[in-house]
């Protein structure tokens, strides 16, 4: 398992960084951030031995964050960065590794990661809702997981295809899952390809993580056909592309082995965007594999891959940045 996860915190990392047109570095690193009560936290801790990659955030000043060591799931506040475990997940390499919650901030949704699982679980009483399990193939990675008006959509990152849940009107899950393989631009690597998902600002089509394809790319998915086409970045690579935050039309790329965020700044219908900043911390960053943001500012969970000899009994936490 952290053979696993060590190999895909740090894929293509011999990948060179495509040329963009930047702007100057964004550097972070104040204490404390402005909030309605006073200053909160800009970085806090999680429970030793947590193994964080995944975060979540409604619309309540409370982010949700998952282990990839046992699928726990710990709720924080913002405000004072105080938390605690709300589900407990289903035990050793049962992992949570993204995750969503809904509009009504009554399920989470989460993606098992190499236990080929998908699981929602009630966001309150941390109660398991729905539990689908032995996806895919016995390569099978479940990865990140984007949620729509009708459907939740998670990414497999070694086989060509999505995981589709449905949702009704009131966003209860379907009993069954459907999947969709991906066809048109879309290359297959030999090993870890698929990581991050999101929607397009138009809300027409989904934007998935091609850690593999023209070393580093991002690919407008159709829902309805699989049909995959490659967004012109401009020249810029993401080989470390991890976690996908829109914000409007500014997407958020977390490039998580190389400690850095790309922003870049995408049409309505998501087919091209251009590069505007870089996010980086030194001081602060270490590993950072997702996104979520909550006012001003953008959460992220320090997973720390390859930083640890014993993950079980390491220190992690969560950082912040100012949005662009």
């Amino acid at each position: 398992m952290q053979h696993h996860l060590a190999r895909r915190g740090f894929l293509g990392a011999a990948a060179a960084l495509g040329a963009a047109a930047l702007t100057a570095p964004l550097t972070a690193g104040t204490a404390h951030a402005a909030g309605p009560g006073g200053p909160w936290p800009t970085g806090f801790p999680l429970p030793r031995g947590f193994q964080p990659e995944g975060v979540a955030i409604g619309h309540s000043p409370y982010a949700y964050f998952g282990s990839l060591a046992d699928g726990a799931v710990f709720k924080a506040s913002l405000a004072t960065g105080e938390g605690r475990i709300i589900h407990q997940g289903l035990g050793a390499d049962r992992s949570t590794v993204g995750l969503k919650i809904d509009r009504a901030e009554r399920r989470l949704f989460l993606a098992g990661g190499w236990s080929r699982e998908i699981r929602v679980v009630d966001a309150r009483s941390g109660a398991l809702l729905r539990h689908f399990a032995g996806l895919g193939a016995d390569t099978t990675m479940v990865n990140d997981v984007i949620l729509t008006p009708g459907a939740a959509w998670f990414t497999d990152s070694f086989q060509p295809q999505l995981y589709r849940l449905a949702l009704d009107r009131t966003g209860e899950p379907a009993d069954e899952l459907t999947v969709l393989p991906l066809g048109g631009d879309w290359t297959q690597g030999p090993d870890f390809t698929a990581n991050g998902i999101e929607r397009t600002p138009d809300g027409q089509a989904l934007l998935v993580v091609n850690v593999f394809q023209d070393g580093g790319s991002l690919l407008r998915v159709d829902p309805r056909t699989g049909t995959a086409r490659a967004l012109d970045l401009g020249g810029l690579k993401i080989p470390h592309g991890d976690g996908l935050l829109l914000l409007g039309r500014d997407l958020y790329v977390v490039q998580q082995a190389i400690n850095q965020i790309d922003v870049v700044r995408l049409d309505a219908a998501g087919t091209r965007g251009t590069a505007i900043a870089r996010i980086t911390d030194p001081e602060r960053f270490r590993v950072p594999t997702t996104a979520a943001a909550w006012g001003d500012r953008i959460y992220l969970p320090n997973a720390r891959f390859g930083l640890d000899p014993d993950p079980a009994v390491a220190d992690y936490d969560v950082v912040s940045v100012p949005r662009v």
